[in-house]
C-alpha cells in the first residue's frame, strides 16, 4: 500500500518511521526532516518539501503517485483542510476534516460541546467578545488567579496562568486584549490548583480506545520555571496512569471523549484518528481543559513506542472504519520517557539565528533509545542546523521502571550533549502542582 503522510514535526517522525514498517512511504514535508526522509528512502518512496500545501498541489502529489491512504496529525494542515482534499481524491484517510478538527482550532466550540455534554467538567468560564465585557470580567477577580486562553492554535503556546506567565492584573489583561483583538474571542478561567494530564484516545469515529495516560511538562527550565513551549518532555507510566489518577478517573475521561465524538460526527464521520483531552485533576474532581484533534508532540513520541499492535494496521483500521478495540489497538505495560533537546534561545528569543551542531554517536547508535528529529536538517555526515527555533530532537525510550529509564536518558543527555549550544529538562515526571 502507498501511504502519504503530511507534517515535519518530532511526531511526524515517529508516525513516518512507524508507517516506514507496513509501507511504501510519501511525505510532504516543509524542511528535511531526517528522520522522515530516512523511512521514506527505506520504503521507495518520494518526499516533496512543500510549507504551505494547497489543494491542486495535493491533488497532484496523490494522483501521480496512486497514494491509496493519507495520514494527518498536524494541526495547521488539519484546521486547512488537508484531509477534505485527499477525501476528495477517493482515498481512506486518518485525522478528521476541517470542520471535524473544529474541536481543537476554535475553544469556543469545544466549551459549548462540553457545556452540552458534560457541564459539570467545567471550570468557570467566561467566552469574551468585545473590550467592554473583558475589562469587566477581570476586574472581578481580586488577584491574578485567573487564566488567558486564546481561542484559535497556538502551537501550545498561547495559554497563559496569572502568577506564572503573567504577574499583575493589568499585564494579564493586556495579553488577553491581544488574544481578542487577534481572535475575535478569548477566554477567561478562573485558576485551578492540581495536576494537568493528556489522554489521547484511538477512534474510528464511533470507538474510543484509550492510550497510556500522559504527562507533559511545558515549561522551558527545571523547575517548572520559564515561558511555556510545545513540551520539554513528556513521561508514562507502566499501569498507564498516574500517581494522582485512579482507572475511574480515566474511565470518567473516556466516556466524555466518546460523546465528544459521536457528537462531532451525528450526521457523518468527519472526525477520525486521535482525539486529545486535555483534564486537570483537583480535590474537586476532573475538569475538561482543551481538545486537540490529533497526537500531541512529544506525547506521540511514547504512545507509539508503546504501542504492540504496529500503527501502521491501526492507522489503516480507522481509515477503514472498521471496528477498533483493545484487541485490534493495545499497548504495551511499560513505562516511557521523552526528552527534547533544544536550542538555548528556544522560547525564548524567536528571532534567534539557527545553531549548528552534532549529535554525539553516544546518542545516534545507543540501542537502548530511539531518537527522533524535528526542527532540524542534516547539513554533513555528522553534523545538523536548527530550522526555525523550535525543537531540535527527541531521545525515547520505554521500559518497566520510569526511574531506571530516567536516569539512563538523563545520563546520556549529561555525558554527550554539551549545554553551550543545546539545553534540555532533567527534572521531568517531577509533580509539583
Amino acid at each position: 500500500m502507498k501511504c502519504i503522510l503530511f507534517g515535519a514535526g518530532g511526531r511526524e517522525a515517529i508516525i513516518a518511521s512507524e508507517l516506514a514498517k507496513k509501507y511504501e512511504l510519501y511525505a510532504v514535508i516543509s524542511h528535511k526532516n531526517p528522520t522522515i526522509i530516512e523511512a521514506v528512502e527505506k520504503t521507495g518512496g518520494k518526499y516533496y518539501i512543500e510549507k504551505k500545501p494547497n489543494e491542486e498541489f495535493i491533488k497532484k502529489v496523490i494522483k501521480e503517485n496512486d497514494i491509496e491512504l493519507c495520514v494527518v496529525n498536524s494541526d495547521n494542515l488539519l484546521q486547512q483542510g488537508v484531509i477534505d482534499v485527499a477525501k476528495s481524491c477517493g482515498i481512506l484517510t486518518f485525522g478528521p476534516t476541517s470542520e471535524g478538527a473544529k474541536i481543537e482550532w476554535n475553544k469556543a466550540y469545544a466549551l459549548s460541546v462540553m457545556e452540552k455534554l458534560a457541564p459539570e467538567m467545567l471550570n468557570p468560564t467566561k467566552i469574551i467578545e468585545n473590550e467592554e465585557e473583558l475589562k469587566k470580567v477581570i476586574d472581578e477577580y481580586d488577584d491574578v488567579e485567573f487564566v488567558v486562553k486564546p481561542n484559535g492554535l497556538t502551537g501550545g503556546k498561547g495559554v497563559k496562568v496569572g502568577g506564572e506567565h503573567f504577574k499583575s492584573k493589568e499585564e494579564g489583561y493586556n495579553y488577553a486584549l491581544g488574544c481578542l483583538k487577534q481572535d475575535k474571542c478569548v477566554i477567561i478561567q478562573d485558576k485551578m490548583v492540581g495536576h494537568e494530564f493528556t489522554i489521547m484516545g484511538f477512534t474510528n469515529g464511533k470507538e474510543v480506545v484509550l492510550a497510556p495516560c500522559t504527562y507533559d511538562h511545558p515549561y522551558r527550565f527545571e523547575g517548572d520555571k520559564g515561558p511555556g513551549t510545545g513540551g520539554m518532555g513528556v513521561v508514562t507510566f507502566k499501569d498507564g496512569l498516574m500517581p494522582f489518577l485512579t482507572k475511574e478517573d480515566m474511565k470518567k475521561c473516556k466516556e466524555v471523549m466518546e460523546k465528544v465524538v459521536r457528537e462531532i460526527n451525528k450526521e457523518k464521520i468527519i472526525f477520525n484518528g486521535v482525539i486529545y483531552g486535555g483534564f486537570f485533576k483537583t480535590q474537586k474532581g476532573i475538569f475538561f481543559i482543551e481538545f486537540n484533534s490529533r497526537l500531541g508532540d512529544p506525547e506521540a513520541l511514547n504512545v507509539l513506542s508503546l504501542m504492540k499492535t504496529p500503527f501502521a494496521e491501526v492507522a489503516l483500521d480507522i481509515a477503514k472504519g472498521n471496528e477498533l478495540n483493545e484487541e485490534n489497538c493495545n499497548f504495551e505495560e511499560k513505562a516511557s520517557y521523552v526528552v527534547y533537546v533544544v536550542s538555548k534561545s528556544y522560547a525564548i528569543d524567536s528571532k534567534a539565528e539557527p545553531i549548528e551542531f552534532k549529535i554525539d554517536e553516544n546518542i545516534l547508535n545507543n540501542n537502548e533509545i530511539k531518537v527522533y528529529c524535528s526542527s532540524m536538517e542534516q547539513i554533513d555526515e555528522d553534523k545538523y542546523k536548527s530550522v526555525g527555533n523550535s525543537r531540535l530532537f527527541a531521545l525515547t525510550k520505554t521500559g518497566d521502571d520510569l526511574e531506571e529509564i530516567k536516569e539512563f536518558v538523563n545520563g546520556l543527555l549529561k555525558k554527550y550533549v554539551e549545554r553551550d549550544m543545546l539545553d534540555y529538562r532533567l527534572d521531568l515526571g517531577e509533580f509539583r502542582r
